[in-house]
C-alpha cells in the first residue's frame, strides 16, 4: 500500500481552481436565482416566505434523487476523457439524456398528491394551499432542469465552463426580471404572490436548457449527430442506473435530513419556518463554494484515472480537499461574527430576523465539515466509488444526525436550534467518514470504470 495523499504542486492548485472558479460561479448562480425568489417573496409576507420554502423543499425532497442520479456523468465522461475515448463521452451523453426523460415521469407523479401529504405532516394550515400551489407551478419544469444537468456535467467534464457561465448570468437576469414583475405585478402583469415565483422558476428552468444548448452547440453537437443505438441498449442502461442511483440516494438522503428539519421547523409555525429558510439559505449560498470544488474534484480526479495517473489522482485529491476546508473556514468565521447583519438581508420581520440571526452562527459551526464533506463525495465520484458514499450518508444523516437533532429539540427543550445542532453532529460523522474512506480508496490502485 502507498500513502494515500500526495502534496499538490503549484501546477495541481492552478489546474483545479482553472476549473474550480468557473464551476462556482456557475454554482453560486444557480443558488442566487432561489434566493432572489426568496428575497422578493419575503417582500410579501412571512406567511409567503414559508409556503415559498416549503413548496421548494417538497420539490427538492423528490428532484434531488434524479439530479444526483445524473450525476453519473460525472466519472463516466472524465474517466473517459483521460482516455481519450471519444465513443463512450457520446454514449453517455445520449444515455443520460434519455436517462433525465425517464427519471422526470415518476418525479412528476410523486408531487401530485402534495397537498394531503402536507397537511398529513401538519404543516402551518395558511401555508399548506400556497406551497401545494407553488409544487403544481414547478412541475413543467423539471425535465427541461434534469436534461440541463446531464448537458452541464458534460461541459464540465470537457472543461468547457464560458457557455454555462454565460447562460448562468443570463438566466439570472431572467429571473430577476420575472420575479418583480409575477410576484409584485410589474410592468403591467398581475401580481401572483408566491404563485408568481413558481412560474419565474419553471420559465428560468426551461430557458437554463434551451439557452445553454445554444451557446454549447459546437460542444454538444458531435454527441447528438445521429442516434447511437448502443447508447441505449438495455444492459449498459441499467449499469449506469447502478452506478448513478447510489449518487441519488446519496443526494436526497442529505437533503431529506434538511428537509426533515424544515418540515419539524414548519410544525414550530410560520415564524420559525421562515427564520430557518433565511438561515439556510445563507449557508447553502456559501456552500456553492465547496460544491463547485466538488464538481471540480470530479473532474480532475476521474480525469487522472482515465489516464492511468495515479499520483496526480492523490494530488487532485489532495488539492481538492485543501481549497474546499480553507474557504469554509473563512466562511464559517463571517456567520460567527455578522449574523444580524446577514440575516437582515432577507426579511425585515424582527421576529424573523431575531431567530435568523440565532441559528446563524450554528451555521458557522458546520461549514468546514459541510465542505469537507462535499469535496470528498467529489473525490470519490471521480473514483467511480458511490455506493460506500450513500452508505456513509445514510449512518451518519438518518441513524445519527436526525435522532440527535430530536433528541436536543425536543427531549432537551432546546427548539429551532437544537434541531440545527444534531445537522451538525451528522455531517461531522459523514464527512469524518469520508475521509477515511478516501484515504483507503487512495492507498491502493485505481482503474478506469465502463458500463459498455
Amino acid at each position: 500500500m502507498t500513502r494515500p495523499f500526495e502534496t499538490p504542486g503549484r501546477a495541481d492548485f492552478v489546474a483545479m481552481l482553472r476549473l474550480a472558479v468557473p464551476v462556482v460561479v456557475v454554482q453560486v448562480g444557480l443558488m442566487l436565482m432561489g434566493v432572489v425568489d426568496i428575497m422578493v417573496v419575503g417582500r410579501v409576507s412571512a406567511t409567503a416566505l414559508a409556503a415559498v420554502a416549503l413548496g421548494h423543499v417538497s420539490v427538492m425532497t423528490i428532484v434531488s434523487f434524479g439530479l444526483g442520479t445524473l450525476m453519473v456523468v460525472d466519472p463516466l465522461v472524465s474517466q473517459a476523457l483521460g482516455a481519450r475515448d471519444r465513443l463512450a463521452v457520446r454514449r453517455t451523453f445520449q444515455r443520460c439524456l434519455f436517462m433525465a426523460a425517464l427519471i422526470a415521469v415518476p418525479a412528476i407523479l410523486l408531487l401530485l398528491p402534495v397537498e394531503p401529504v402536507l397537511k398529513f405532516l401538519r404543516q402551518p394550515e395558511e401555508t399548506v394551499p400556497i406551497a401545494a400551489g407553488y409544487v403544481y407551478r414547478c412541475l413543467p419544469g423539471l425535465l427541461p432542469d434534469f436534461g440541463f444537468i446531464v448537458q452541464r456535467q458534460t461541459l464540465q467534464a470537457m472543461e468547457r465552463m464560458r457557455p454555462i457561465v454565460v447562460t448562468i448570468v443570463l438566466a439570472n437576469l431572467h429571473n430577476l426580471g420575472l420575479d418583480l414583475a409575477l410576484v409584485h405585478g410589474r410592468w403591467g402583469f398581475p401580481a401572483m404572490g408566491p404563485l408568481g415565483s413558481a412560474w419565474a422558476t419553471t420559465i428560468s428552468r426551461t430557458a437554463l436548457f434551451v439557452v445553454l444548448g445554444f451557446f454549447a452547440h459546437r460542444a454538444l453537437a458531435p454527441l447528438v449527430a445521429g442516434i447511437d443505438r448502443e447508447a441505449f441498449r438495455l444492459a449498459p442502461l441499467l449499469r449506469t442506473f447502478k452506478l448513478g442511483i447510489p449518487i441519488g440516494i446519496q443526494v436526497q438522503l442529505e437533503f431529506t435530513s434538511v428537509s426533515v428539519i424544515a418540515l419539524l421547523m414548519g410544525g414550530m409555525g410560520a415564524v420559525t419556518m421562515a427564520a430557518h429558510q433565511v438561515a439556510i439559505n445563507l449557508a447553502a449560498l456559501t456552500f456553492m463554494v465547496p460544491l463547485g470544488v466538488s464538481a471540480a474534484a470530479a473532474v480532475r480526479v476521474g480525469r487522472s484515472v482515465g489516464r492511468q495517473d495515479q499520483d496526480g489522482v492523490r494530488r487532485a485529491a489532495s488539492a481538492a480537499l485543501l481549497c474546499g476546508a480553507g474557504f469554509m473556514s473563512c466562511t464559517a468565521a463571517l456567520f460567527l461574527l455578522l449574523p444580524q447583519q446577514l440575516a437582515s438581508a432577507y426579511t425585515p420581520d424582527l421576529e424573523v430576523l431575531a431567530l435568523a440571526a440565532s441559528l446563524s452562527p450554528i451555521a458557522g459551526v458546520f461549514q468546514v465539515f459541510d465542505g469537507l464533506m462535499i469535496v470528498s463525495a467529489g473525490v470519490l465520484r471521480g473514483l467511480g466509488d458511490t455506493r460506500g458514499p450513500m452508505l456513509i450518508n445514510l449512518l451518519g444523516f438518518w441513524l445519527i444526525g436526525i435522532p440527535v437533532s430530536l433528541l436536543l429539540a425536543f427531549h432537551l427543550g432546546l427548539g429551532p436550534q437544537g434541531l440545527w445542532w444534531g445537522f451538525v453532529v451528522g455531517l461531522a460523522v459523514v464527512a469524518t467518514m469520508l475521509l477515511i474512506r478516501i484515504a483507503v480508496k487512495l492507498s491502493r490502485p485505481v482503474a478506469r470504470i465502463t458500463v459498455e
